[in-house]
């Protein structure tokens, strides 16, 4: 982890200041320090934005987001009791370069599915998407049901990112207190519909003991590393979108990497974690890979 505080970004809207709870709750539980960041860019909001912007107007735009932040302040207050220790930050830029930036330097990124630029009918924000695919640390992104209990669901894939994943998800169930269920896919294969595709040869139970062998491979130091954590192992023949979505009904965190072992160098969202933080039930961490990788 890149450092120890929880960045939350908030706009004002309701799935923005649910981050900010989930954010402030967070903070408190790990003893660490929570910082508010609200991207201010004004001039982006006005038609001829190279025009000089009116100074009463600029001055009242101003005043609306102090005054989201200090609302912010508040609510954060609520959540994470009055030891919890509070930052804030308005840099003059949108969102997601406010938030991108403070990543460099955070422990974990908090945002909600949405914000105040998406529309009815809009699953995932553009900041949202924008801050998990470019992040420098893990991004939360805080969907589903309030207050999700269960256990912290990992996928797991043997990809390089993966095993960061691995490591976020063992962290997280030892600080709740949870249990941790380790999910790996074997087959990304849909052969439904499909019987003439299926290898007749193929013995899927020599293949499956073969897959357990490989998650227990997998778990085995991070298992040494935090005996605390009890592990649940599921080994499916599925698409991995299918049982991490199926799983996060009844997790409270479900965590994954940015890419799996099908992602390219150049991919910055795979299509499991896409699918997770647009229809996810509970908040989505998602795991970036190290920096230049």
């Amino acid at each position: 982890m890149n450092g120890n505080a929880i960045v939350v970004g908030v706009d004002g809207s309701e799935e923005a200041t649910r981050a900010l709870r989930w954010a402030a709750e967070a903070a408190r539980q790990r003893h660490e320090p929570l910082r508010i960041v609200h991207g201010f860019a004004p001039i982006t909001g006005f038609d001829g934005a190279g025009l000089a912007v009116l100074q009463q107007a600029y001055d009242e735009l101003v005043k609306a987001a102090d005054d989201l932040v200090a609302d912010a302040v508040r609510t954060a207050r609520e959540a994470g009791g009055t030891d919890l220790t509070i930052t804030t930050g308005r840099p003059t830029e949108t969102g997601a370069l406010a938030l991108i930036e403070a990543s460099r330097t955070a422990r974990t990124v908090v945002l909600g599915c949405s914000g105040t630029g998406g529309f009815a009918g809009m699953l995932v924000g553009s900041t949202t998407v924008e801050v998990a695919a470019h992040a420098r640390c893990p991004v939360v992104v805080v969907r589903g049901r309030e207050n999700a209990e269960g256990p912290v669901v990992v996928g797991v894939d043997g990809s390089p990112v993966g095993e960061r994943a691995l490591a976020a998800a063992f962290e997280e169930a030892s600080w709740r207190g949870a249990g941790l269920v380790a999910v790996h896919v074997w087959s990304d294969v849909d052969f439904a519909g499909y019987p003439s595709m299926v290898p007749i040869a193929l013995d899927w139970e020599e293949s499956a003991a073969d897959e357990r062998r490989l998650l227990a491979e997998r778990l085995a130091g991070w298992q040494e590393k935090y005996p605390d954590v009890r592990v649940e192992r599921v080994v499916a023949r599925d698409r991995p979108r299918h049982q991490l979505l199926s799983w996060s009904a009844h997790a409270q965190l479900v965590v994954v990497g940015s890419r799996g072992r099908g992602g390219f160098s150049g991919l910055l969202l795979g299509s499991t974690s896409q699918a997770l933080i647009h229809h996810a039930q509970c908040p989505v961490m998602i795991v970036r890979p190290r920096p230049g990788s």
